[in-house]
């Protein structure tokens, strides 16, 4: 004799069975890889102009110093 589940059961076991059997999660599972990577490469990037751009300020500072204890 079948087990006779309720309703809802039936229609979340349909979708299950359903998402289990399509691939088109495949695709949003690459895409969130491919945006986490755009993502650490970015913040790799910014950090690093972080440091260059802290390097010319402080050049410049110094440089604006000496040019005004001159004066």
């Amino acid at each position: 004799m079948p087990v006779r589940r309720p309703y809802a059961v039936n229609i979340a076991m349909t979708y299950l069975q359903k998402f289990w059997q399509e691939d088109q999660g495949q695709d949003l599972i690459e895409y969130t890889l491919l945006l986490a990577f755009v993502a650490l490469a970015s913040a790799a990037l910014f950090s690093g102009a972080g440091r260059s751009i802290k390097g010319v300020w402080n050049s410049t500072s110094s440089t604006l110093a000496v040019a005004n204890s001159g004066s």
